[in-house]
């Protein structure tokens, strides 16, 4: 069996970066998508928003790290991570008492789509897709 998610979708915060105990790098990240459409019955605008929270691995990751801050508009190709007990998202209890969830994703492929000049990197379709490490002036973005 195979499962794949692809998102669309804006960082909510800055990308944050840490080492696994075998020098592995692992980046981990926000991001929020939206949907907007007319409500039939009433006719009243409705919108509804879904975050998820994206691990990106290896030299990817560290890429990620980079390139990536709050706000740039991304693409993440991965594996859905459903939580070990329940097999659905992760629940959480926020600080109010009301119970969340959190959808988690383990990037295979990231592809930054922010326009030339906003997200540090330049071409308006940036992709990088676990390439062999290159020197920072090689990297075409």
């Amino acid at each position: 069996m195979y499962q794949k998610i692809i998102i669309v979708g804006n960082l909510g915060r800055d990308p944050e970066m840490r080492y696994m105990p075998d020098g592995t790098a692992v980046t981990s990240f926000s991001v929020a998508t939206s949907r907007s459409w007319t409500d039939k019955a009433s006719g009243q605008p409705r919108e509804e928003t879904l975050w998820f929270r994206v691990n990106v691995w290896g030299r990817q990751g560290e890429v990620a790290n980079q390139y990536l801050s709050k706000g740039r508009k991304v693409l993440v190709e991965g594996q859905l991570q459903g939580d070990a007990q329940t097999g659905g998202p992760k629940l959480f209890t926020r600080s109010d008492g009301t119970v969340g969830s959190s959808f988690e994703i383990r990037a295979e492929t990231i592809r930054f789509l922010s326009p030339k000049g906003e997200g540090g990197f330049e071409g308006e379709d940036a992709a990088y897709a676990g390439a062999p490490a290159h020197e920072e002036d090689d990297i075409p973005f």
